[in-house]
């Protein structure tokens, strides 16, 4: 073999090499050398998960159900005092790859009672890959601290809809949140398929922080009417605004009553109701507004179009206008830009 011929073969064989260790590398491991997740208790009744796969993320519940590629993603500690079954699997970041299951049951505390689930802050991420639930709670984090927010809008995704960024979901509000709201500094902190214990969570963990509101504007719990009481929503509401005034304390809050849902009266709207009666009680206690607009969403004969409601629970761009204009009153006296 001549020299020349020699070192260009040696140097073909080297990229070849250096090609298949990079290939290789980026390759995540195999589900079978996925390690399972590790789970501790503290002292306090914090729950603490690790996983020694590195790039791994860990899906956890604590409802009982085992925790699929749509679970919840573990962010941050869970508090868990008192007790309950904690599952949790590691997936690859693309969802497809996972761990064995690990599962532990905590007892509870001395003296701690179980609460309802609406009390119990988690996280989830049910309408991947729609848009990913840790990506855009870091996302409207830093947004909201970067503006220095002066209105918040706190929801589900009939919120997450109506506009403003990040733009990661179809927003058929967007016309109507640029007309009343983008000249007002405000920032959207609303997340589809929030249960009322999703929402509490993210304000828990920094989404508020940096803002400077002067109003937040909350609309929540229509995702939770499956599985949970009218008293146990009104109570994870209840809570989210207590947790608003320990973030913003000096901001006022707009608290809206559920928008109805369904083609006609049915079980949910009638939950929903139930709820609305609930909460209008907060009218006036530390800061807080009561406004029930669902009335303009519903015909003569309890019918709900959709000209405003294309799926029967998010409204179209006539809804959100029909929303927005009976906001707008009350908002621009909390906002100062009207005198009461």
């Amino acid at each position: 073999m001549k020299p020349r011929f020699f070192l260009i073969t040696l140097i073909a064989a080297v990229f070849v090499a250096m090609e298949a260790h990079t290939l290789s590398a980026q390759v995540p491991p195999p589900a079978a050398q996925f390690a399972t997740p590790v789970l501790q208790r503290d002292d306090q009744g914090t729950v603490t998960l690790t996983c020694a796969t590195p790039g791994a993320v860990i899906r956890y519940s604590i409802d009982g159900s085992d925790p699929g590629p749509k679970g919840g993603p573990y962010l941050a500690p869970v508090a868990l005092a008192h007790g309950g079954v904690v599952k949790a699997r590691a997936f690859s970041a693309d969802h497809k790859l996972k761990s064995e299951l690990a599962e532990a049951k905590f007892e509870p505390l001395p003296g701690v009672a179980r609460p309802p689930t609406t009390l119990v802050p988690c996280t989830q991420d049910r309408d991947w890959p729609t848009y990913d639930w840790a990506k855009r709670h870091a996302a409207v984090t830093a947004l909201t601290r970067e503006r220095r927010a002066e209105l918040v809008f706190v929801g589900d995704s009939i919120t997450q809809m109506f506009g403003g960024q990040p733009h990661d979901r179809g927003q058929p509000g967007k016309n109507v949140w640029e007309k009343f709201y983008g000249p007002r500094n405000a920032a959207n902190l609303g997340f589809g398929y929030d249960y009322v214990e999703n929402t509490l969570w993210r304000l828990q963990h920094g989404e508020l922080d940096g803002a400077k509101a002067k109003v937040v504007v909350v609309h929540i719990g229509t995702n939770n009417t499956g599985k949970n009481s009218a008293e146990e929503i009104a109570a994870g509401i209840r809570a989210i605004c207590e947790e608003i005034q320990k973030c913003q304390p000096s901001a006022k809050i707009l608290l809206l009553a559920i928008l109805p849902r369904s083609p006609k009266p049915d079980a949910s709207r009638a939950k929903l109701g139930e709820v609305n009666k609930l909460i209008a009680k907060f009218d006036g206690q530390n800061g807080i507004t009561f406004l029930d607009a669902g009335t303009k969403f519903v015909a003569e004969d309890g019918s709900i179009s959709r000209e405003l409601m294309g799926d029967f629970l998010h409204p179209t761009e006539k809804g959100y206008t029909l929303w927005a204009e009976a906001m707008e009153p009350v908002l621009s006296r909390l906002l100062g830009e009207s005198k009461p």
